[in-house]
């Protein structure tokens, strides 16, 4: 369909193909740059809560504490913070994993607004260049006299060109922020549960711990 289209004179002819083309680079970069910082923050929450579980009912806080330390997903930030404030009271607790949430949330968010405009703003970008097209046809046809089907045609095919370029960029960039957000909601939701679950293991060894001594 595209073979006899001339893509160098339409960028010249549009200068909205400059600003479309400038988009996706920009998705282009922040998807990359996304996609490997998700990357390196995997892991696997179930086995590292487990582990400093363990290790906190054996009594190896230390140990515990290393392990949430080195782990890269967000429950190992979330969980140690329970786990270094297990000696304040519950609301101080329930406080300081609120804000060790939202922090872990400011970090995995950051550079996903981009994806969210050039996906809500692109296709907005290319309707402008293709009502800017149809201006241009008209204009020429109007200068040249002549209003033949392939004179409209040709001009109509090179308005229409910016919106499918638009939509193009749009497409992949609200693509990847919907996964990139499902993403940070289900690694959000499994850290708060397993730090809850780590409070609660705390709180059950500190009853044993009193009940032992009273005895």
């Amino acid at each position: 369909m595209f073979e006899n289209f001339d893509w160098i004179q339409a960028m010249r002819n549009s200068p909205v193909m400059i600003i479309i083309l400038a988009c996706s680079v920009v998705t282009l970069g922040f998807a990359i740059e996304r996609l490997v910082y998700f990357a390196r923050r995997r892991g696997n929450p179930e086995s590292v809560a487990n582990q400093a579980m363990e290790r906190v009912r054996s009594g190896h806080m230390k140990e515990a504490l290393w392990t949430l330390a080195t782990t890269p997903h967000p429950v190992g930030a979330v969980a140690k913070t329970v786990l270094e404030s297990s000696q304040l009271a519950p609301e101080q607790v329930e406080e300081k994993m609120q804000i060790a949430l939202s922090e872990q949330r400011l970090q995995l968010e950051r550079n996903l607004g981009w994806l969210g405009t050039m996906g809500n703003t692109a296709p907005l970008i290319g309707l402008l260049g293709t009502v800017w097209g149809i201006m241009r046809a008209f204009h020429d046809m109007a200068r040249t006299g002549s209003a033949g089907p392939s004179v409209v045609a040709a001009g109509i095919a090179e308005a229409l060109f910016t919106t499918a370029a638009g939509l193009l960029v749009a497409v992949p960039a609200v693509m990847l922020y919907n996964h990139f957000i499902r993403r940070i909601t289900v690694m959000l939701t499994q850290s708060e549960n397993h730090a809850r679950s780590l409070r609660i293991a705390l709180d059950s060894t500190a009853r044993g711990e009193t009940q032992a001594k009273v005895a």
